[in-house]
C-alpha cells in the first residue's frame, strides 16, 4: 500500500509538473489504465493515452502556472485531496481557476483516478 507521505509528495509533485509544464512528467504520475474526469461532471477519460493527449491539448497549448493553496491531504489506504491554483488565459485575459483534486493512487503509488473539481465560479482575476 501507497504510504500517506507517499500521496502527499506525489501530489504537490504533480502541482510542480503542471506549473513547469512538464506534461511527460505529469503522465508518468499515471498508471497506464488511470481514469481522468476534468473537471467533474465532463466524461471520464481512460488510459494513458486519452490522458497525454488531454494534457498535451490542454496544458501544452497554453501558458499555465500552479500554486498550491493548501496542503495535500492524504488517507492511510491509498487517496488523496489538495487545493490549487491555476493561473492562465482565458479568452486572451489572465484568469485563475481555483481547483481541489482528488486522487486515488494503486499499490505501487500511481495515480489511477484523478476527478478535479471546478466549475466557472471558481474562475476569477489573477491575485
Amino acid at each position: 500500500m501507497v504510504s500517506a507521505q507517499q500521496i502527499q509528495a506525489t501530489m504537490a509533485r504533480y502541482v510542480e509538473l503542471v506549473d513547469a509544464g512538464d506534461i511527460d512528467g505529469i503522465v508518468a504520475l499515471y498508471s497506464e489504465d488511470a481514469v481522468v474526469e476534468d473537471p467533474v461532471g465532463q466524461p471520464p477519460l481512460q488510459g494513458i493515452v486519452d490522458i497525454e493527449r488531454f494534457y498535451r491539448e490542454g496544458l501544452g497549448a497554453s501558458k499555465v502556472s500552479a500554486t498550491l493553496t493548501g496542503p495535500v491531504r492524504a488517507t492511510l489506504n491509498g487517496c488523496g485531496a489538495m487545493p490549487f491554483r491555476v493561473d492562465m488565459e482565458w479568452a486572451g485575459q489572465p484568469c485563475s481557476i481555483h481547483v481541489i483534486d482528488v486522487m486515488e493512487f494503486d499499490a505501487d503509488g500511481k495515480i489511477r483516478s484523478m476527478k478535479a473539481y471546478w466549475s466557472d465560479v471558481n474562475m476569477g482575476p489573477q491575485p
